[in-house]
């Protein structure tokens, strides 16, 4: 039998079992969950998301899963409404070494799967620990050249929802090692759409998680793939990476989960805003000032973050999320970040718009030295009669190091204000009890089984 780093992940992810799962990543991988819902729920009626589900139902297809949009559909078309609209509202999970947001992926598919196939909660759950295990692996191994062109939620995480998937599929060791040889020829995702702030950011996890879950469905038919689809000389890690290094996908695998090495957002933009965000609430809060006080504001940080984010001059509110200049102005100006303050208004608002001329934004090469493992930033803010305060930080806020799990009930229910309260928590309950639920079908319908 070939050993090949495929094989290794299929091994794990078969063997995994949710008995043997310790309490606190059951709880955790719960909190995954919960948080996916809200930024799926909030995004399911933004414009992207509503032409995808237009297509699926003109598309039809056998009412296997349910849409957050409403109604069933095959469980392909529910991982990609599903995984698209739990990305644009900026506000699902992100893993820092491997720059994937695994929620929006491997969750669709899991859940699609899941719900398909009658599979219980604690099977989903351990499909869920698989696929961000086996995602953030890959990711991890390719990083950081490979986030320069691809988009690395798109690319890893179509492997991870692969895992998930063929997991709940009931999928062998050999069926998966074709499973994630048919994620990889199909992982696209390119940056390019940031350009123009468009559509393709909820393409991308829409059709990863979509892929995934194809590529499960595939493999259990007999469908063939690359056995070295990642370490192949023709394969993901020399194709799609200046920097492969294939020891971090086996390393440590099978003694760890990964899954608890998980970030949650706050703001709803990039995340490789928060850290200015975080800086700038916390200088002006301390020292009493107001965005009328500030002269000039520098942020220091990490060369990719200016990659993604350095724009001066964002066109639509979708854009804006991925300024750091807008970013930096709105939280001065408004006093947080959050999903109700990019609207078009905001856009526009002279007070932000004049202060973003004087943000002024650069790479600190001791801070880009540390990255992708810390996502660090330098914010000095200078008042106008030239007192100036500084503050520096690794990790934004929601990273591990500073977390926020005991505040992502409230967000999800900040995220669901305009659902009727019971409904609302109806969903947090049945999240909380996931790991007790016989039927997966129960998550997205709360109202069932009552």
């Amino acid at each position: 039998m070939e050993s090949t780093l495929s094989r290794a992940l299929a091994r794990y992810t078969v063997a995994l079992d949710f008995e043997r799962l310790p309490q606190e990543v059951v709880a955790f991988t719960k909190l995954c969950v919960l948080d996916w819902l809200g930024s799926a729920l909030a995004g399911e009626k933004e414009a992207p998301v509503q032409m995808l589900r237009e297509l699926v139902e003109e598309m039809g297809g056998n009412r296997q899963a349910t849409l957050v949009t409403g109604g069933r559909s095959s469980a392909l078309h529910a991982a990609l409404v599903n995984g698209a609209a739990s990305h644009v509202v900026e506000l699902d999970d992100i893993h820092k070494a491997s720059i994937i947001h695994a929620a929006t992926v491997v969750i669709p598919a899991a859940l699609a799967a899941a719900e398909w196939k009658g599979s219980s909660g604690k099977e989903l759950i351990a499909a869920i620990v698989a696929g961000y295990e086996v995602c953030y692996r890959v990711g991890e191994a390719v990083s950081p050249s490979h986030y320069y062109y691809w988009h690395n939620t798109a690319t890893c995480g179509t492997f991870g929802a692969a895992a998930a998937a063929g997991k709940l599929l009931g999928l062998s060791e050999d069926q998966l090692v074709h499973a994630l040889g048919s994620a990889g020829t199909q992982a696209a995702g390119l940056w390019e759409f940031i350009e123009d702030g468009a559509m393709s950011k909820q393409l991308h996890p829409g059709k990863a998680a979509m892929n995934g879950l194809l590529a499960a469905q595939l493999a259990a038919r007999g469908f063939t793939a690359a056995s070295r689809i990642l370490e192949g000389r023709r394969g993901f890690g020399q194709a799609m990476s200046d920097q492969f290094d294939p020891a971090k996908i086996t390393d440590g695998l099978g003694s760890t989960f990964k899954i608890t090495e998980n970030s949650f957002k706050i703001h709803a933009s990039c995340r490789h805003t928060h850290h200015a965000v975080d800086l700038i609430l916390e200088l002006m809060r301390d020292n009493g000032m107001t965005h009328r006080d500030i002269g000039r504001i520098r942020v220091a940080t990490y060369r990719t973050a200016l990659t993604i984010t350095d724009n001066g001059d964002p066109q639509s509110v979708y854009a804006a999320k991925f300024s750091l200049q807008f970013c930096a102005a709105l939280a001065a100006v408004r006093q947080r970040a959050g999903l109700a303050d990019f609207h078009e208004r905001a856009l526009v608002d002279p007070d932000i718009r004049a202060l973003m001329a004087r943000v002024e934004v650069g790479v600190d090469p001791r801070i880009d030295a540390a990255y992708p493992r810390q996502w660090g930033a330098a914010v000095t803010i200078e008042r106008s009669d030239g007192v100036r305060f500084a503050g520096e930080t690794d990790y934004p806020k929601g990273d591990p190091e500073k977390p926020v799990t005991g505040e992502l009930v409230d967000k999800f229910r900040l995220l669901c204000a305009d659902r009727p309260t019971a409904e609302t928590e109806r969903y947090i309950e049945r999240v909380m009890a996931l790991d007790r639920l016989a039927s997966a079908d129960l998550l997205l319908n709360p109202d069932d089984g009552e």
